[in-house]
């Protein structure tokens, strides 16, 4: 049994390999560009717009108010980068229902990529909205003292977030496989049924924790100045 997309390797040559989480994670960002680009590419402004169009208005209006519910009064500056977070992870997640499909969040690799993005995306929008001295100032508080522990909560909670979303994904795939050789017809169905559910909840976690770190640091920048 594998545990993880990455111990199937197509194409191996010194440090570079082409494994299957390498091309589902291109498969998967090759189809959202191309859903984007087909949802986006004839919208109006007309009161009878396309049920695609009104899918992606629903879909931007409900990621928006989750952003501003946060704290985060304009979603618009977020949008770009908390949706792509929750979409690309969502539909890797909810292609399990394919054949043979792995899903790349099931991979250690993914999910600290992921991490780090969001790691690096905190102290970005942080300066931006703020400027990099309130930033920096935001981690003497309440005094120079908890510098240390505001750095090492920095570096946990990424690695919390890259762990909790790769065992979420792979535990699920690995009861499944050992049903699926126990019982081929009926428990997989239910497993991969609520491996779907499962993969949406994780998807929501994962991008509300992302928004919920970028509020800490724009708020907390904000308050010193």
């Amino acid at each position: 049994m594998k545990l993880s997309p990455d111990e199937t390797v197509f194409w191996e040559h010194g440090f570079i390999t082409i494994n299957m989480t390498l091309v589902m994670t291109w498969a998967i960002m090759l189809t959202l560009v191309l859903a984007s680009w087909l949802v986006t590419r004839n919208l109006k402004t007309d009161i009878h717009i396309s049920r695609w169009q009104c899918i992606l208005e629903t879909l931007v209006t409900t990621i928006n108010n989750q952003i501003r519910d946060i704290g985060l009064p304009c979603p618009e500056k977020y949008i770009g980068y908390i949706g792509t977070l929750f979409l690309f992870i969502a539909t890797s997640n909810s292609c399990i229902i394919f054949p043979f499909y792995e899903p790349p969040t099931g991979s250690l690799s993914t999910t600290t990529a992921l991490a780090l993005s969001v790691f690096l995306a905190v102290p970005i929008f942080g300066i931006s909205e703020n400027g990099i001295r309130n930033y920096l100032k935001s981690y003497l508080k309440p005094s120079v003292i908890m510098m240390p522990f505001h750095l090492i909560s920095e570096f946990t909670r990424t690695l919390a977030l890259a762990v909790r979303l790769f065992g979420n994904i792979m535990s699920g795939e690995m009861i499944v496989g050992i049903l699926l050789s126990i019982t081929p017809l009926i428990f997989p169905i239910v497993m991969k049924a609520l491996g779907l559910l499962v993969g949406m909840v994780q998807a929501y976690i994962f991008s509300v924790l992302a928004t919920v770190y970028i509020t800490a640091a724009v708020q907390e920048a904000k308050h010193e100045e």
